[in-house]
């Protein structure tokens, strides 16, 4: 997208967000992935270890905690989500806001100090952590000072009033695939997951989706490493009792279970397979056994054009997840430079109408978790098609 174009699209913000409409932080968005903290398509290496940074000269102060160093030497996904930030102020206009960069160093404690550190210096509002554990130590420090974050946790545990989640959470893919099938007449689902904890979270958000669309949940089979095809035996066991298999397993795992569902003659055309958003990878995507598959995940054209212009910027590639550290920072800009001394309030950031963002359309709930909106995607000869398209409102 041009220049031209994106100042159009801040302005269209700026009008939205007078009348009181949803707020859309950027026409020049995209769309990412994978849960900041699962495994994901491979990272680039990193490049030097970026100092603690400021970007932007406007008169509202905005922290940015993230993982640029892990031990003694940089992290990739904190150097790629720092990058994004740059990226978004330049895009975004450096007038509105100024993003403190602070390094947690991967540690409660550094996440702590850098919060400590943040406030001291007038921030109103804190970007990241990344980790769980990182963002209960800044959650700590900017609760009793009354500011909110914005954090790139996926774990919903971490997730309050005033302590809001950007990430994508399992939960949300699992009800957009379960609403679905559902809507296409689906009516009893199985499921076969990997004793983890991602799975655990699955689990529990599959039968709540089931119970609300009525889907009779007729097996849940867990597997240790190792052990996925004595489950899907089990699961192979059920015959036509069930139309739908749930899978909630990662992408670098999911050859060992297609070997297994094809062993068990577990056949995609009779069987709906169904999937998360960890699923959108080369490596799921070429299984033969997961041919015509469903999982739900933002649609992909928006990350190309980011990682467009990202890789003009800085001449990389950017990590999946540097999308978080694009839309909060251009959500805080936007945000400052149209709704005034209320900017960051609680009714501000969980306004119903939600914003759109380069990975499609968000909103926080007063709980802390989130809503996106997600497409359903098809697996297809290697590649995915578009069966059910995100929404452009929520």
């Amino acid at each position: 997208m041009t220049n031209d174009h994106c100042a159009v699209a801040r302005r269209s913000f700026l009008r939205a967000a007078l009348l009181g409409g949803a707020a859309a932080l950027s026409a020049c968005s995209v769309t990412g992935l994978n849960h900041p903290e699962q495994p994901g398509a491979p990272t680039p290496a990193p490049g030097p270890t970026p100092n603690a940074a400021t970007f932007g000269n406007g008169p509202v102060k905005v922290a940015l905690i993230l993982p640029l160093t892990q031990g003694s030497g940089p992290s990739a996904v904190g150097v790629s989500m720092r990058n994004a930030a740059e990226l978004a102020i330049q895009e975004s206009g450096a007038n509105d806001i100024t993003v403190l960069v602070k390094d947690d160093h991967s540690t409660p404690d550094g996440a702590s100090a850098a919060a400590q550190a943040a406030l001291g210096e007038g921030a109103e509002l804190i970007l990241g952590p990344l980790f769980a554990a990182d963002v209960r130590a800044a959650a700590a420090v900017a609760r009793p000072a009354g500011k909110p974050i914005i954090a790139f946790s996926t774990d919903l545990s971490i997730a309050s009033h005033g302590v809001y989640l950007l990430s994508f959470l399992v939960e949300g893919y699992v009800n957009r695939i379960i609403d679905y099938a559902a809507d296409q007449g689906r009516k009893s689902v199985a499921a076969l997951a990997p004793e983890n904890e991602y799975a655990n979270v699955a689990i529990g958000a599959l039968q709540q989706a089931a119970a609300r669309r009525g889907m009779r949940v007729a097996l849940i089979e867990r597997y240790k490493p190792g052990g996925v095809s004595a489950a899907a035996a089990h699961i192979a066991a059920l015959g036509d009792q069930i139309d739908c298999l749930f899978i909630p397993d990662q992408a670098g795992a999911m050859p060992d279970v297609g070997r297994a569902l094809t062993a068990n003659a577990i056949d995609p055309r009779k069987v709906q397979i169904l999937g998360t958003g960890l699923w959108n990878d080369a490596r799921v995507l070429s299984l033969p056994a997961l041919q015509g598959a469903w999982f739900a995940t933002p649609e992909n054209a928006g990350f190309v054009a980011f990682a467009q212009r990202y890789r003009a910027k800085f001449g990389s590639d950017p990590t999946r997840v540097a999308t978080l550290a694009y839309d909060s920072v251009s959500l805080a800009a936007a945000l400052a430079r149209s709704q005034g001394a209320r900017r960051f309030s609680d009714d501000v950031l969980t306004n119903p109408t939600g914003f759109n963002g380069a990975d499609g359309v968000f909103r926080f709930k007063p709980d802390g978790s989130n809503e996106r909106g997600l497409a359903v995607v098809q697996i297809n000869n290697g590649t995915i098609k578009v069966i059910s398209p995100a929404p452009t409102s929520l």
